[in-house]
């Protein structure tokens, strides 16, 4: 009798073994897809995400999309995670689908510290613009032009948001969209020959950073200033696909790290994810706190796959 309880309990033993090697997430929770909005930050630390899922035996899969698509992706369930929900400037984006619980706002946030508002060239603020106040008396130095990034996006809303305030004397003036790329150019071009602009600015950034500029007062109540990065799931991803959605939550990022990912891409053209793999190449310890109680797909090492692939 003694022999048979031995028996079962090493049969049963060996299957919770069997059991732990297989795999720690659905077949159908193998393709990752992310939603990239194509500002520099997030194309990085999605970039870093990707990385970081392919070694563990995941497919991640990239779509970029504009902002209003990518709440619309969460909510159909064509995407599955979005790393950048700036907030406040992204309220007004967010909050319908958080109220009809399509879409998870993971806690704590990625990025703290963050800023993001309406910016002119320091020497455009020691003129006197300091403000949004500050704005409807200088009009024709502005061209009565803000420049602003790709069509949806919050920023944009705003800057319109805020040219539609009667208070702020702003009617006649326009918002020219483009994209990151395409207003920094013009940013540059403008402080080279010592002219006035308005455009949008946020931190981190590396080639903003190196700019001389002032953020205008008089943004906050419209969702400009301080601000917090979030990430954002379909509603039920993490109970779908637990050890995916464990990754996921354990992601944290920092402005000195983004800056650093940032600043290749921007000034030499390099893609994204290859970056983020040569700064995870080159920061290998920066994963530890990621892979916490994360395994790989088919419920292995972690720490032990991804330190492979950064080999």
């Amino acid at each position: 009798m003694r022999l048979l309880k031995t028996l079962l309990a090493t049969a049963a033993m060996s299957a919770v073994l069997v059991g732990n090697a297989q795999a720690a997430d659905a077949e159908s929770c193998k393709a990752v897809r992310f939603a990239d909005v194509g500002w520099t930050d997030i194309q990085v630390v999605t970039g870093v995400a990707t990385v970081l899922f392919d070694a563990l035996g995941y497919q991640s899969e990239v779509k970029t999309l504009s902002v209003p698509v990518t709440y619309a992706s969460l909510k159909n369930k064509d995407i599955d995670v979005f790393l950048g929900n700036w907030m406040p400037s992204m309220t007004a984006d967010v909050t319908p689908y958080l109220e009809d619980k399509s879409v998870e706002q993971l806690q704590p946030p990625n990025l703290e510290g963050a800023g993001y508002g309406i910016v002119v060239p320091q020497y455009v603020a020691d003129a006197g613009v300091k403000s949004i106040a500050d704005l409807a008396a200088n009009k024709d130095k502005f061209s009565g032009k803000f420049y602003g990034i790709e069509s949806g996006n919050d920023g944009n809303r705003i800057i319109q948001t805020i040219i539609g305030d009667a208070k702020n004397n702003l009617s006649g003036w326009e918002l020219v969209e483009s994209s990151e790329a395409g207003m920094l150019t013009e940013a540059e071009k403008a402080i080279k020959n010592n002219e006035w602009i308005l455009f949008l600015g946020w931190t981190p950034h590396p080639i903003m950073g190196e700019m001389p500029l002032h953020y205008l007062d008089g943004v906050v109540d419209y969702g400009f200033g301080p601000a917090t990065v979030y990430t954002n799931v379909r509603a039920g991803y993490a109970g779908d696909c637990a050890n995916a959605g464990k990754l996921v939550s354990n992601l944290r990022f920092n402005l000195k790290m983004e800056g650093e990912m940032m600043g290749p891409v921007l000034k030499d053209g390099k893609d994204p994810r290859e970056v983020a793999l040569e700064w995870l190449k080159a920061n290998p310890t920066a994963v530890d706190p990621w892979l916490e109680g994360v395994t790989t797909f088919d419920g292995g090492d972690a720490k032990a796959a991804v330190s492979a692939a950064l080999k």
